[in-house]
């Protein structure tokens, strides 16, 4: 098989280092990648950094180029939600009727513009669970012990994936292939939609939110609009699914805060369609008002 990683950061280069590790001299792994982060792979491999240690992965090849790549049956995209187009747009020519393509981006519409750009490609859904950043050029630093992958057939085929799943195990990635995989989307989606849209509006870290009672009640309130729309939709979520996300966060770090404030506060281009207007949008075309999001997207997108 001829798999390709898409976006070398911190997720991507979690899954490739465990994919090359695993399937060197069985499957063709490929890494497209650039500039210094490629140079560092292509001469000393892609390091891998984790609680049990660190794990040096070389895959067969790093490129930026098509034509060197060839035709490919899996591409797993790890980019940015803003760069999903301009880094699949060359891919095109590897891409035949029966590549699967699995984009881990947040948000919940990557399938979705994926299907525009490869209408004849089986195009998967997933998300997956880490905290991993890329620490300097060829090296990748995963922080905890959590690192758990969702996906599967938007159509609920779970089946037919399964040689994809043993896949990803055997390479020691914890994966759970969903029969909703929509479910665990927009679950997660609710999670991290209202964290990085009030994190960034608010300048200010999760646990100082929880501790203000009145930005709490905004996280809430995001929350629940968030909530309508995927009830409107017509996707079900968990029992008290507001509760345990809210549990959850309580657990967390005092300081911890959402990828798109971080962007925020260091200038740069940020998810901000992705995590906070296609709400806005979805609510516009589904008859539903989304004020605090609405308000939220107003201030934010006067930043960019």
């Amino acid at each position: 098989m001829r798999i390709a990683i898409v976006g070398l950061g911190g997720v991507g280069g979690f899954i490739g280092a465990r994919l090359a590790a695993a399937y060197t001299g069985i499957h063709d792994i490929i890494f497209f990648a650039r500039g210094d982060h490629a140079k560092a792979i292509q001469s000393s491999g892609l390091k891998l950094q984790t609680h049990q240690g660190e794990i040096v992965a070389r895959p067969l090849r790093v490129t930026q180029h098509a034509e060197e790549a060839g035709l490919l049956d899996f591409i797993i995209c790890c980019v940015k939600s803003y760069d999903l187009e301009t880094a699949m747009e060359p891919l095109r020519p590897c891409v035949h009727d029966t590549t699967m393509i699995l984009p881990l981006l947040n948000g919940v519409d990557a399938a979705e513009r994926l299907d525009k750009f490869f209408p004849g490609a089986d195009v998967l859904d997933g998300c997956i669970y880490i905290v991993a950043r890329l620490t300097g050029p060829g090296i990748v630093k995963v922080s905890g012990t959590t690192h758990l992958m969702h996906f599967g057939d938007r159509k609920g085929d779970a089946a037919r994936l399964q040689p994809i799943e043993m896949l990803l195990k055997t390479a020691g990635i914890e994966t759970h292939l969903s029969s909703n995989i929509q479910q665990t989307m927009w679950e997660k989606f609710l999670f991290i939609s209202p964290i990085a849209t009030l994190t960034s509006y608010l300048d200010r870290c999760l646990g100082e939110i929880l501790s203000r009672e009145d930005d709490k009640k905004q996280l809430v309130g995001l929350m629940t609009e968030l909530k309508i729309i995927t009830g409107a939709k017509r996707i079900v979520l968990s029992d008290n699914i507001m509760d345990k996300h809210l549990a959850k966060m309580a657990t967390l770090p005092y300081d911890t805060t959402s990828s798109m404030h971080s962007d925020f506060k260091k200038g740069g281009r940020t998810e901000i369609d992705s995590l906070t207007g296609y709400v806005v949008t979805l609510g516009k075309e589904l008859g539903i008002p989304t004020p605090l999001y609405q308000a939220m997207f107003e201030k934010l997108s006067a930043k960019k």
